[in-house]
């Protein structure tokens, strides 16, 4: 969730007493809130802005006591022999297997003659990183997680090559975690250096022209039993050089005033700046200064000072600094500044705004490439520093660039491409010669030319036009006879685009049809497209959900009893709130690791972060909206719910599960013994998803689409 979860532009990666003491820690205090234990009952009440608000299983939030434990061991029993009983599983984990079981491999990042990049060879639990000299050089194993963890669940996160290819600077991750610890490991030798530098999160690094050391931002370091609990603020940018311990690291930029600032710090290819960005959680407006490498802090310019939009670094030509920016162009633009001449009134518009939502754009070769949306589909566009536009780069098919890279230094443009029947493969473009090749694609490919990916309009409740990918397999007929699976995330400016998904290809063979709107609240089309959806104006990101289920059911492809529900994060959020605003419309619904609880969400690590996004049911003015929707407290007694699998994680320090395990135990609660069956898969030694292991990520594809064929008619 929250791919933005990274400072500055965006971010969005402790054991047995994982939320210990945190229900007496984080009960309600401001606002008026007074808090309540009925005598004999586990229900809680509060008075939240002259609201009596009901929290029956707010015990649930101290996963660390005995009873907790006792109730996440019995939940996990239940559904494990419930799925596990399902005839089909054990079928459709095999496929699940057989269609997992190809070789990825990332974009290459090239520095100073050498070639770094990760690869998978099918069923690895994590990617190994390799290096090699040049493009077809020999690859040889640099990092192998496998070493690190027999059961696959320590991953590599990150890795960034020092300048001169000497080094590679890696952070790892335990069971889920969004902590990182990074590393230095030497290339010729094989070995770490030392160092270590802990408690970062959503950071990456930027090394030193020289390699001598890298910048890097980190929280400090929680209270002992709260690794995954504790709130997370007061983010410092640091400079950590090789060889000195993390206590003698630069403080390079912190703010104790602002707590909620965070940072952190690219540095330009020439090696002569440090470009620093500051944001507020998740919001998307940051301010960005420069830092001269090897000057002290109070030389430190302005560029952009006010949180007044979004400024993307892009690279440096010459003495201009380029930029992505949404300021007075929502769909995005270009420009390009020189550091002694930042006013607005000097800006020169590189690459203007169009219809295209411009994702992202990098100096290659000396020239811009310019990564578009266009119809929830990515393009490529070629232009020259003056903005002159050279080319546009020719993709497969209609599908998504998920890799995009390269350096001024280099003519290589580096693309990893696919679309939901397109396996990813890794493309090479020439920015002098506009050839585009092939550097690396699986040996085969699954066959595409079995299904159907159409792209229709659906309107929601206001009139908006919204639009949607179908896919089906290409003997499927909209007659009603076929299951149907609606996939969804709308927040956060995070585009979804299409995606090649085994999950998806098993549902497809065994005869659903998969569908994905472009809802509000998403990036597909701008910052207006974001900002429709989010805060006062949640409740379109709802209403574009429910018109694309109404549309699949008007259309024949499926019928409200064969229809299932999936998102993760925000999106387990939007199937959480949509399946109690329209239970009938639905016949099952798969909401994980979602924000379920809208009043609390914002007291538990990093959920503070997405006030922005969300309000704060400490403000009176939002508390209604969020109590609208929240998933958790718009549950009744009474209603039939659609079949539901509730997915969490123990170790998911980003969305606490707390969240899930109070929605599903409130919902098993209320549902009647005849109604369609709902529980809670709650995985162990896993977190929100990021560094899950191939083997954990096939067992919970299995127990969803054995789940959804065992509780959807046929």
């Amino acid at each position: 969730m929250f791919a933005r979860m990274k400072t500055a532009s965006g971010w969005l990666r402790a054991h047995a007493a994982w939320l210990r003491g945190l229900a007496a820690l984080l009960v309600l205090t401001a606002c008026g809130q007074v808090a309540v234990e009925d005598e004999g009952s586990a229900m809680t009440r509060e008075t939240v802005h002259g609201v009596e608000v009901s929290d029956p299983w707010r015990w649930l939030e101290d996963a660390g006591s005995e009873r907790t434990q006792a109730w996440i061991r019995a939940r996990q029993g239940e559904s494990r022999a419930f799925l596990d009983a399902i005839p089909e599983r054990a079928q459709i984990r095999t496929r699940l297997e057989e269609l997992w079981n190809f070789p990825r491999w990332s974009a290459p990042v090239e520095r100073a003659g050498r070639i770094f990049f990760a690869h998978n060879s099918g069923l690895a639990n994590q990617p190994t990183v390799y290096v090699s000299a040049g493009l077809e050089g020999q690859p040889l194993v640099l990092l192998d997680p496998a070493r690190l963890s027999r059961e696959g669940t320590v991953a590599i996160n990150e890795w960034k090559p020092s300048p001169d290819g000497r080094y590679v600077a890696w952070s790892s991750a335990r069971a889920g975690s969004d902590w990182m610890e990074w590393r230095v490991r030497e290339v010729d030798s094989g070995r770490d250096l030392p160092d270590l530098v802990r408690w970062c999160k959503f950071t990456s690094v930027s090394w030193l022209p020289d390699s001598s050391g890298f910048f890097y931002a980190r929280y400090p370091e929680p209270p002992a039993g709260t690794e995954l609990t504790a709130v997370n603020k007061n983010q410092r940018l640091q400079l950590h050089r090789l060889g000195m311990a993390q206590e003698q690291d630069e403080v390079i930029l912190a703010r104790d005033d602002h707590p909620d600032w965070g940072f952190a710090g690219e540095v330009t290819d020439d090696g002569q700046h440090c470009v620093v960005t500051s944001s507020i959680g998740t919001d998307t407006r940051n301010r960005v200064f420069l830092k001269r490498i090897g000057q002290s802090e109070s030389r430190t310019t302005t560029l952009f000072g006010d949180f007044d939009a979004s400024y993307d670094f892009v690279g440096k030509l010459g003495d201009e600094f380029y930029f992505r920016t949404d300021k007075a162009a929502p769909r995005g633009r270009v420009i390009a500044i020189r550091a002694d001449a930042a006013e607005e009134s000097a800006w020169r518009t590189v690459v203007a705004e169009t219809d295209a939502t411009i994702a992202d754009a990098r100096i290659v070769g000396g020239r811009i490439a310019v990564l578009v949306m266009d119809s929830v589909r990515h393009r490529v566009h070629i232009h020259e520093p003056n903005g002159a536009k050279v080319r546009e780069v020719s993709l497969p098919a209609q599908g998504t660039v998920s890799a995009f890279s390269g350096r001024p230094s280099s003519n290589n443009l580096f693309l990893g491409f696919a679309s939901f029947t397109h396996a990813p493969r890794v493309l090479r473009h020439d920015l002098v010669s506009g050839e585009t090749v092939v550097w690396r694609e699986p040996a085969s490919q699954t066959g595409s030319a079995r299904y159907v990916t159409e792209q229709v309009t659906c309107t929601s409740r206001d009139g908006t036009k919204v639009p949607m990918y179908v896919v089906r397999r290409a003997d499927i007929r909209p007659d009603g006879s076929a299951p149907a699976l609606l996939y969804g995330y709308g927040g956060f400016n995070i585009p979804i685009m299409p995606g090649y998904s085994p999950a998806i290809l098993t549902w497809l063979e065994m005869g659903g049809v998969f569908a994905q709107p472009a809802l509000r609240g998403g990036g597909e089309f701008g910052e207006a497209w974001h900002r429709a959806g989010m805060l006062q104006q949640k409740q379109n990101v709802f209403d574009d959900f429910i018109a694309a289920a109404e549309w699949l059911v008007r259309s024949g492809w499926t019928t409200a009893s064969k229809l299932a529900i999936h998102g993760g994060s925000n999106g387990g959020l939007l199937v959480g709130a949509c399946m109690t605003q329209r239970p009938e419309l639905f016949g099952a619904a798969l909401p994980a690791v979602g924000v379920m609880d809208m009043l609390r969400y914002h007291k538990f690590t990093i959920g503070w972060a997405w006030v922005p996004e969300y309000g704060s049911a400490d403000d009176a003015a939002m508390f209604p909206t969020l109590l609208a929707y929240s998933p958790l407290h718009q549950l009744k007694a009474g209603v039939r719910y659609p079949a539901t699998l509730v997915i969490t994680a123990d170790h998911d320090d980003r969305v606490v599960p707390l969240h899930s395990f109070k929605f599903a135990a409130r919902l098993m609660e209320l549902q009647s013994a005849d109604a369609p069956p709902c529980m809670i898969r709650i995985e162990s030694s896993a977190g929100h998803g990021a560094g899950t292991p191939t083997s954990k990520a096939i067992e919970e594809a299995a127990d969803r689409l054995a789940f959804l064929r065992h509780v959807l008619p046929r």
